[in-house]
């Protein structure tokens, strides 16, 4: 979605980014002693004396198995010993900007779309540089030299020298500009199902998350921040907190109260002592009712146009021979927090001199600056180790916690470990925003010949990344509707955007395309069943020039066993997307019972996302997806009373439990062509394949989600 930033705009958005001089990067893993890299011939690859080949991950490691994904790259291309391979955090530099978003982040399902031609360039350079070494040590020309599992042979002689024993001669080789890299038939490592990287030390408790960190001297404190966007505080009675055991301050600040402690029970326990009275400020009015009505109203009004093709108004005005009636429909998406397992959470020590942060985070650079500005100290004076990420899903792309755990421990004269609490975490979310769709079309016979999407909500670009709000179109918020995989001679997509007040939104999951497939999806079923086509062959139709979608949508009718018979009140629903450049076709399989109550059945997904990297990775993402999305789907909605977020914790923001959990089959497509992304499809398509099952199962036609089990009890 950002991939159309102008050069210039490109080197506006990255030119705060090489800043950064102090940062100490931390070991992934626990690894065996080494000595000082002596060949490091690029930002990615240090290779010491001993041949342990360190590896330096530009993108961060979430569970989404980056780690392992982008040092099989390098590896490949390198020709490394995968034994003997170890991983490090990126620090945050220049070097490391992600290509695609025009700055140093985790995000949008392109860690390997991104870093697929440059590490690979980087690998291959080495390799060169170390061949190179060999052959002047051997005196032969590196034509006849090879390289393999951290060798350099030379067959005509039988000689062999370990990567270790070339590394100082290498240092003194310039890399080559241009670098041969592997056919895919010469693959060891990519397209195999390696075990990853982090999971021994996952498995065994030393891996280090942000929640880990424990410097010397460290103390303990947990929050509230005023309840109310905007609000400030108003007045505190601690007298009966400083009576806890444990508790060691109080910090007051314009928007939020912290207390510290010895521990974290003591700084919650002293939490909950206090009497806080909050002056709610100009958004205590605010209610979900109130948010949905200007939605509504502003998805009336035109939107900035995203994509026309064709003449939109004459296709849909033509009521002629042969031409269908006018169908719109309007669908809408709430408000959704992230959950992540790993709470909100930054360690961080201030002195009049010097910050230090310790923390896991999707935006490094930015959290550096948050920090420094909280602090009140230039940046580089300011270190930050960043660690492993216990959940992302687009809320480690802000730096708000970095900012106030700053602004907390800029007032204790010791390292502070500051935590928020569950119920803080989800009442204090930069949310999905809420979405209105208004889809219009028409058809004659079997083909749709005119569409109009209207998509309006928040613009989370405008807001993370303005330079990529272009003419009142965010890219995001039309992913997957301006580039709609389905041919349609006359169309336009418009974006309408209209801020929530109360609340910040931000990134979720599966991005924009989470929205505009649901809304696509649903209205496809909506219109096959007005043409009286199956809900697949329809699809079919409108995919002559999309082979590599329609495939997959093949695959998937026949593993899902689409069209045998099913239970009463059971259905199979389908969804298809060009998402993050991959293609999927999905079909969930669900029962409802009488009271309006979803069983899941069965998912099965197709994918081809190009060249998989690693197999295992691919289906345990997709995997993973699809729980979110499903989840989102049965339970998922944040609301508003009198400016407050009425949920605080999985009591009332429910997450899919393990015996809810259907069989969920992914078969992948072999393609030879460059990798897709992954990690936020499956997210994306359980929504509208959920929604399509139980229109299939109920004749009911959800048109807002979280699903209403009101409506479908009431469906006979």
């Amino acid at each position: 979605m950002f991939e159309e930033l102008t050069r210039r705009q490109f080197f506006a958005v990255t030119a705060g980014t090489a800043f950064v001089y102090a940062f100490h990067v931390s070991p992934a893993m626990a690894g065996e002693p080494r000595s000082p890299p002596t060949f490091a011939p690029n930002a990615f690859i240090r290779i010491d004396t001993q041949g342990l080949v360190t590896l330096i991950i530009p993108q961060v490691e979430m569970g989404q198995g980056t780690y392992t994904s982008l040092s099989m790259i390098l590896a490949e291309e390198l020709d490394a010993d995968w034994n003997r391979v170890r991983v490090e955090h990126a620090p945050p530099a220049a070097a490391y900007i992600n290509p695609m978003l025009g700055l140093q982040a985790t995000g949008n399902s392109n860690s390997a779309r991104a870093f697929w031609k440059p590490l690979r360039e980087a690998g291959a350079g080495a390799r060169a540089c170390l061949i190179e070494a060999a052959a002047r040590t051997w005196r032969v020309s590196a034509s006849e030299c090879r390289a393999e599992s951290s060798k350099v042979m030379h067959d005509r002689t039988g000689r062999a020298l370990e990567y270790g024993a070339l590394a100082s001669t290498a240092a003194t080789v310039t890399p080559p500009k241009d670098s041969t890299l592997k056919e895919p038939g010469a693959f060891r490592l990519i397209g195999r199902s390696l075990k990853r990287i982090d999971t021994p030390d996952k498995a065994n408790g030393k891996a280090k998350y942000g929640i880990d960190a424990l410097p010397a001297g460290v103390r303990f404190a947990t929050l509230a921040k005023c309840p109310v966007l905007g609000g400030k505080v108003a007045r505190v009675d601690d007298r009966r907190a400083k009576t806890l055991p444990g508790v060691r301050q109080i910090v007051v600040l314009d928007d939020l109260v912290a207390v510290v402690g010895d521990h974290m029970w003591a700084a919650k326990s002293g939490l909950e002592a206090l009497d806080i009275t909050w002056n709610d400020g100009p958004n205590g009015e605010v209610s979900s009712e109130l948010i949905w009505s200007r939605l509504r109203q502003a998805s009336r009004r035109e939107g900035a146009v995203a994509k026309q093709a064709g003449d939109v108004e004459a296709a849909l005005g033509n009521s002629g021979e042969g031409a269908s009636e006018l169908f719109t429909a309007e669908y809408e998406m709430p408000l959704l927090a992230h959950a992540c397992l790993e709470p909100l959470n930054c360690t961080v020590h201030v002195t009049p001199a010097f910050a230090e942060a310790w923390i896991g985070t999707q935006v490094l650079g930015r959290v550096h600056a948050a920090v420094a500005k909280a602090a009140g100290l230039p940046e580089s004076k300011v270190t930050v180790h960043n660690h492993l990420v216990g959940g992302g899903f687009g809320r480690r792309l802000e730096p708000d916690m970095a900012y106030d755990a700053a602004r907390i421990a800029k007032q204790v004269d010791a390292p502070v470990k500051v935590v928020w609490t569950r119920e803080e975490d989800t009442r204090h979310d930069v949310y999905r925003p809420a979405y209105h769709d208004r889809l219009s079309a028409r058809m004659k016979g079997d083909r749709i010949v005119g569409w109009k999407h209207r998509v309006s909500g928040s613009s989370v670009l405008a807001r993370w990344l303005p330079p990529a709000f272009q003419k009142g179109v965010d890219g995001d918020g039309v992913d997957s509707a301006a580039d709609i995989p389905y041919d349609i001679p006359n169309l336009r997509v418009e974006f309408n955007r209209e801020e929530p007040p109360g609340v910040i939104t931000g990134f979720w999951r599966g991005v924009g395309p989470n929205n505009n497939v649901f809304a696509i999806e649903s209205f496809i079923d909506e219109l096959a069943r007005k043409a009286g086509k199956d809900p697949i062959a329809f699809r079919r139709l409108h995919l002559e020039k999309t082979p590599r979608l329609k495939a997959a949508l093949d695959v998937v009718k026949e593993k899902s066993g689409w069209g045998t018979p099913l239970p009463p009140r059971s259905g199979r629903g389908v969804a298809v997307q060009t998402s993050f450049a991959s293609f999927i076709a999905t079909v969930v399989e669900s029962s409802v019972d009488e009271a309006g109550e979803v069983t899941l059945r069965r998912v099965t997904t197709a994918v081809d996302t190009g060249l998989a990297i690693n197999p295992d990775t691919v289906i345990a993402q997709l995997q993973g997806g699809l729980i979110f999305g499903l989840t989102a789907a049965l339970y998922g909605e944040i609301t508003l009373k009198s400016g407050r977020v009425q949920q605080s914790n999985f009591h009332d923001y429910p997450m899919l439990r393990i015996n809810q959990t259907p069989p969920i089959e992914v078969h992948l497509i072999k393609s030879a062509e460059p990798p897709g992304g992954i990690g936020e499809t499956g997210t994306t398509a359980a929504i509208p394949a959920l929604r399509n099952a139980i229109y299939e199962a109920t004749g009911v036609a959800l048109r807002r989600m979280p699903i209403d089990r009101s409506l479908l009890a009431k469906a006979t």
